[in-house]
Order: C-alpha cells, then sequence, then structure tokens
C-alpha cells in the first residue's frame, strides 16, 4: 500500500565498542571456573548467547515479581530487583530485538525468591552478569576472545537499493544488523506527469535521513552502495549535492568512503552480491565476512569443478581428517549450540585438531546469509589438501544431530540444500 520507513532497533544505539571482562577465574587444570562480562553492544548480546549453554549458572540482577498477602487476605504485588543465580534450562536470542532470554531454576535463596523457583531473565546491556562453567573449552575462549578483542567494531556499513526500496545495515564480525528499511511507491514515469520525480525525490530524502541518522563515519570505513542500473549513481550525486546544499558536513568530509558497486535488487541477502567483488573486498580490508564468503565460494567452485577435494557432512568431513587431509574446514556457530554434550565435543575437538595439524578453521556466523547457506548443507564442510576419490564410498555416520534443515530436506525429495546454495552462489556470480 502506501509508502513506509521503517527504522529498526531504535533503542540501541549500537555503538561498537567490545564486551568488557570484568572478572575471570578459569582454572588451567580442568577448564572450570566463573567469567563476568558487561556487554557494551548488541553484538555483544549475539556473543553471549553463543556463550551459554544448558547446565551453566547465570548471575544477574533481574527483575521478579512479588506478591504480598496482608493479614484480611487481600494480596499486593509488585517489581522488585534482585540478584539471581540461574541454573540454565534455556537460551533464546530474538534476531529482531538482539535480546538474549534465559529460563532456569533459582540456585540462591534470597528473601525475595525461593530455591528451585522457575524465572526467566532478559540480558540487558550496559549490566554486568557472570557466567560459571564445568569447562570452559577452546571455543568458548575464542567467542571469549573475539567479543572483548578492542579492535572489533562495525566493520562496514551497506545500503541496497532499487527504485522504491532500501536496507541500510551495519555489518560486524558477527552480525549483519538492519537499521532501517525505506519503502516509497514510486509511480512509473508518464509524460506530462512529475509523480516520478516526485515521488522518487521523496524516496532518495528518506534514505538521506536514514544514513545521517543511523551511520557513525568516525567508526565505519567503507559504505557499500548498491544497486541495478544507475540508481545508485542517481543516489550518490542527490547525496553529494544536498550535502553541500545542507551543510551537512558529516557526508561532505566521508563521501569518499561511499563504493559504489552492482546488486541485482534492493533486498537484504543483495549484500552477499556486493561482498563478492574482489574490488569490494579489497576495500574492506580483508574482514571476517569477506573472508567468510571469498572461502564458501571457494569451496563451491571445488566441489562443482573438483568433487573429490571437497566434502561435507560430519561423517565424511571425519573421515577426511583421519587422514590429515583437510586444508580448510567450514563449520556453523549453530552446530556449537548443540544440546547434546557429546556431539558439541565432537565439533569441538574437530576444529582443535584440523587447527593442531595446521588447517585453516572458519566459524560462520549464522546470523549473516553465508552462515545460513553453509547450515543448509549440514554446517560442516572442508576443502582437501589433496583428493580423495574413495571418500563417498566409505561407510560413514554422522553421529550427530539431525537440524532442522535436514529434517525438512528429509520430507521433501525434490529439495537439494547443496543445490540451492550452489544457485545462490550463482545468482550473485561466484560459480
Amino acid at each position: 500500500g502506501g509508502d513506509r520507513i521503517i527504522y529498526v532497533l531504535e533503542r540501541h544505539r549500537c555503538e561498537f565498542g567490545k564486551m568488557k571482562t570484568i572478572k575471570r577465574n578459569i582454572s588451567t587444570k580442568d577448564g572450570s571456573g566463573v567469567v563476568m562480562l558487561l556487554p557494551d553492544t548488541p553484538e555483544d548480546l549475539w556473543h553471549t548467547y553463543n556463550l551459554l549453554q544448558i547446565g551453566d549458572l547465570v548471575r544477574c540482577t533481574t527483575v521478579r515479581k512479588v506478591v504480598k498477602e496482608s493479614n484480611t487476605g487481600s494480596t499486593t504485588s509488585s517489581k522488585k530487583r534482585v540478584m539471581l543465580t540461574i541454573d540454565v534450562q534455556k537460551v533464546d536470542f530474538d534476531p529482531d530485538s538482539l535480546e538474549v532470554r534465559i529460563s532456569g531454576k533459582v540456585q540462591s535463596e534470597n528473601q525475595v525468591v525461593r530455591t528451585g523457583a522457575h524465572h526467566t531473565l532478559t540480558l540487558e546491556l550496559n549490566q554486568n552478569f557472570s557466567v560459571e562453567k564445568e569447562c570452559w573449552d577452546q571455543i568458548y575462549l575464542d567467542i571469549l576472545q573475539d567479543a572483548c578483542n578492542p579492535e572489533r567494531q562495525a566493520e562496514v556499513a551497506a545500503i541496497v537499493m532499487h527504485n522504491g526500496l532500501a536496507h541500510v545495515c551495519l555489518v560486524t564480525g558477527a552480525l549483519t544488523i538492519t537499521k532501517a528499511r525505506i519503502e516509497v511507491n514510486i509511480p512509473k514515469k508518464r509524460t506530462g506527469s512529475d509523480k516520478n520525480s516526485k515521488a522518487t525525490t521523496k524516496f532518495f530524502d528518506s534514505l538521506y535521513q536514514a544514513i545521517l541518522r543511523h551511520i557513525d563515519f568516525s567508526k565505519v570505513k567503507v559504505v557499500l552502495l548498491g544497486s541495478p542500473g544507475y540508481v545508485k549513481d542517481d543516489f550518490f550525486q542527490y547525496i553529494c549535492t544536498e550535502a553541500v546544499r545542507r551543510g551537512d558536513r558529516q557526508l561532505i568530509e566521508n563521501k569518499l568512503k561511499f563504493v559504489l558497486c552492482k546488486a541485482s535488487n534492493g533486498h537484504k541477502y543483495a549484500l552477499e552480491e556486493m561482498f563478492s567483488d574482489p574490488a569490494i573486498t579489497a576495500r574492506m580490508n580483508d574482514t571476517k565476512v569477506a573472508k567468510e564468503v571469498q572461502i564458501l565460494a571457494s569451496f563451491m567452485k571445488i566441489l562443482d569443478k573438483q568433487p573429490h577435494r571437497a566434502c561435507y557432512g560430519v561423517g565424511h568431513v571425519l573421515k577426511a581428517h583421519e587422514q590429515l587431509a583437510i586444508d580448510s574446514l567450514l563449520v556453523t556457530d549453530e552446530l556449537f549450540r548443540s544440546s547434546n554434550i557429546k556431539t558439541r565435543r565432537q565439533y569441538v575437538d574437530l576444529v582443535e585438531s584440523v587447527r593442531a595439524s595446521g588447517g585453516q578453521v572458519y566459524v560462520f556466523s549464522t546470523m549473516h546469509i553465508s552462515g545460513q547457506q553453509l547450515q543448509q548443507v549440514s554446517g560442516v564442510a572442508a576443502i582437501l589438501r589433496y583428493p580423495l576419490p574413495g571418500l563417498d564410498d566409505m561407510d560413514v555416520e554422522s553421529n550427530g544431530e539431525r537440524s532442522d534443515a535436514d529434517e525438512d530436506a528429509g520430507s521433501d525429495e525434490e529439495f537439494d540444500p547443496l543445490l540451492r546454495a550452489q544457485e545462490d552462489l550463482a545468482d550473485m556470480g561466484l560459480l
């Protein structure tokens, strides 16, 4: 219907600092211990989600509803902020609000809550919390190191657009955050009518305002601007002209950060097309998201052209590693969130062993499209040092849990997740 300008995550400033480690006490003998953290950005909450596992103890302040009964039998309720320790039974991450919700049983009794009572809490930005684990394995330690890296910040801002639709996004190592969606109905050009011109100007102005509102040029190194045809060129000319006319110094002084590139449309998934352009990746200073797109494209090309030098599925990947054949291991962070301790340990051991044997390990975020594509093909894949022509004939067992994607694939014989991922990459010009 009408024009829509949607600003997303307005309550999050998304200033890309770093997670702060307040206290760290981890045993060098068995890896057990406690870490206290202070999340500073929405990406910190994504890292927190990946840190938490069923059976962990999480301690932080939370709001609890307290009901009191008077001598006459009447009741009154109020909300009180209390410090609780929760034995984690369930962890959820909301990709829209970027919130982490934890459910479990209370382990520390106080005047308000009894031990064993069930409680659900939401981890908040700029609020300390502590996590106690029986074992902080290498994957958890890697997540901590990445989250607390002082160099971490918004790696790139990206705008994808076509006539009447645009998305303004911030892309970090782990998240692609949609800051604004601009949608304006633009009628076709007609002789004697200026409706198309007026609608286009309205669309450009809305996008111009969204850029000023959501992109911090002091932290962002590059702004990708992509579209089909000349839409991006027309809009960039509008930016340059209007910035001078309005005296918007941050746009005037940072116009060289804009990189114009080809994108098939204004939808969010078109971001991957821009990341695949070698000229663009050079400007992105070797960022994590660019590496993920490039290594996934390499895997797909090798699988297509030299199928014996690539494999996917945990069974085949484990067999390849038994022969020390893995050059590059691709794995999604979702696999490390398995509630099955044995399954998770299997992937942790695989990562550590591949690194020890000289292989490269790429842990994909499933909050990026490249990670979602890898998850479609089991979530684990490998590029091999040398061909293993007999790998497909080996008797392998997955030993892992079937994912939802696997279940869906089993119920629909026509669905081929590998073919789907290859088609996606081909559409991006990567195959």
